[in-house]
């Protein structure tokens, strides 16, 4: 059994995906990594080729800009990147997820374990997602807490919408649990920075004219659902040793001090009673 890993790409460096730390903790368990680099000014193509590995395999591509709307551009990507995979299983990350190493041993049991269980479609993966920085996470019911992140190749499987999952024929996957998580970055940048990747994001799914609207409202706040943040006290993966602050910047820190904290009798019955959250959008079907 082998695995083949795929993304794409592009104007990561000019805002600050973290693309190479998200490849490199992709090449332990995989056997082939592609990658779909997109047209870019700002040296993606080249941060992609440094990295060095016999096992990636850049696939050069130019966005439609036709396919903007919806954000259907990122699904189009994606599938490019996964019609060039060769192996039994697929696993995908984004530009701005990573797979902390601690969890590889729960991947390949999983993939080992289901390789010959036809009915099992794909793997689904739990979420981290970090907001504001890298040591404070969202919390709220805005966040998606699973997602598909390994497929079986050679049966059909496509990139659905906007990238965000995946479907056979129409028809949402069959999957198995890894227990396994992803540390999603796209949240953790400086408010700048932060701004910037996310007007130019927002372009995908909106006009021109809605962007700028938005974007230049005085009322506008990038980080505004910070009485859903908690602290995260884990470890991160060791591609980012040194490449990190130890603690979130003092504009976060003084807004979080002064945050007027509530939740509601859903969110405390769905974390302390029913163990589960309602009405979340499942793009799956877990088998049992």
């Amino acid at each position: 059994m082998k695995i083949s890993g795929f993304t794409f790409a592009r104007d990561a460096v000019r805002f600050g995906y973290p693309i190479v730390e998200s490849i490199q903790s992709m090449l332990p368990i995989c056997d082939e990594v592609v990658v779909a680099v997109g047209n870019s000014n700002d040296g993606t193509l080249k941060l992609i080729q440094n990295i060095g590995s016999e096992k990636i395999r850049i696939i050069e591509t130019v966005w439609d800009e036709r396919l903007r709307e919806g954000g259907r551009i990122l699904a189009q990507q994606t599938n490019i990147a996964l019609s060039h995979c060769r192996y039994d299983w697929c696993l995908y990350l984004q530009a701005d997820e990573v797979l902390h190493e601690q969890f590889y041993s729960n991947v390949m049991d999983s993939t080992t374990r289901y390789v010959d269980d036809q009915r099992v479609q794909g793997l689904l993966f739990d979420y981290v997602h970090f907001y504001g920085s890298y040591w404070t996470v969202g919390t709220g019911r805005n966040w998606y807490q699973k997602e598909i992140r390994l497929v079986r190749n050679h049966i059909g499987v496509e990139s659905y919408r906007d990238a965000q999952g995946f479907r056979l024929n129409g028809n949402k996957l069959q999957v198995k649990h890894t227990d396994a998580k992803i540390y999603h970055y796209g949240w953790a940048k400086p408010p700048g920075l932060m701004i910037a990747k996310q007007k130019n994001l927002d372009r995908f799914w909106h006009s021109d004219e809605n962007v700028e609207k938005k974007y230049s409202d005085n009322n506008f706040h990038i980080f505004s659902a910070l009485d859903e943040v908690e602290l995260f006290k884990g470890t991160h993966p060791k591609m980012f040793a040194g490449k990190i602050p130890e603690e979130p910047h003092q504009e976060l820190m003084s807004a979080l001090k002064n945050r007027k904290r509530k939740k509601s009798i859903l969110r405390w019955l769905e974390e302390n009673v029913f163990h589960t959250r309602f009405g979340e959008y499942k793009n799956y079907k877990l088998l049992h």
